[in-house]
């Protein structure tokens, strides 16, 4: 579903909840947290760097060393600037019946994630707080890595995983997230602490329906 942001009768949904839905929580992601995890923003500055002293060394001019910096400082901001119109456009919706992703900068989409199709959660912990929960789906029906991006977990193309990125006070939010979980599939489970395996890091897995 897609529609303007400024048509939603409840921020970040794109209608009223029906009876006995319940709202949870909402965040947004952390827009520099979602400039460093998504973007590569230190990786791309780290790159410019480098072709500054590689050109420093093979002897470019002043005029040569101080555009490649210059280049590298527009598309760091550039990229800061994006994420910082990703993080206000995204909003992260958890009821006691779904997950609600509203997102989209240019083209807004919302898109519903029933709990009882929750196969698995896990959480990243990052070193100011925030967390990445990337969420494993069951059944048949698969969600686009392109359609998600970046609000999907890394590396995972082919089964495309929704991820809340960069959410503020990430450890309050597994917690919130692992309680309406179980709530809603009673016959799930809790899991012990675990990293995840393609980034490493602190992290947990939520609940397993």
């Amino acid at each position: 579903m897609s529609g303007g942001y400024e048509n939603e009768p409840i921020r970040g949904l794109p209608g009223h909840l029906p009876a006995g839905e319940r709202l949870v929580w909402q965040g947004s992601p952390d827009w520099k947290r979602l400039a460093l995890s998504a973007f590569h923003v230190r990786g791309i500055g780290l790159y410019f760097v480098a072709l500054a002293i590689w050109a420093m060394v093979s002897g470019s001019g002043v005029t040569g060393i101080g555009t490649t910096l210059a280049a590298g400082g527009i598309c760091i901001g550039l990229l800061y600037l994006f994420s910082w119109m990703v993080a206000r456009s995204t909003v992260y919706t958890l009821t006691n019946k779904r997950i609600v992703m509203r997102m989209g900068v240019a083209l807004p989409k919302c898109i519903n994630i029933p709990l009882t199709i929750v196969a698995n959660a896990s959480v990243k912990q990052n070193p100011d707080g925030s967390a990445d929960i990337p969420i494993e789906l069951r059944g048949p029906d698969r969600m686009g890595y392109l359609m998600l991006w970046p609000h999907a977990r890394p590396w995972k193309v082919s089964s495309a995983e929704p991820m809340l990125r960069s959410v503020p006070e990430g450890a309050m939010v597994a917690g919130l997230l692992a309680r309406t979980l179980l709530e809603a599939v009673p016959e799930g489970r809790r899991t012990p602490l675990a990293a995840l395996p393609e980034t490493g890091g602190s992290a947990a897995g939520v609940a397993i329906a």
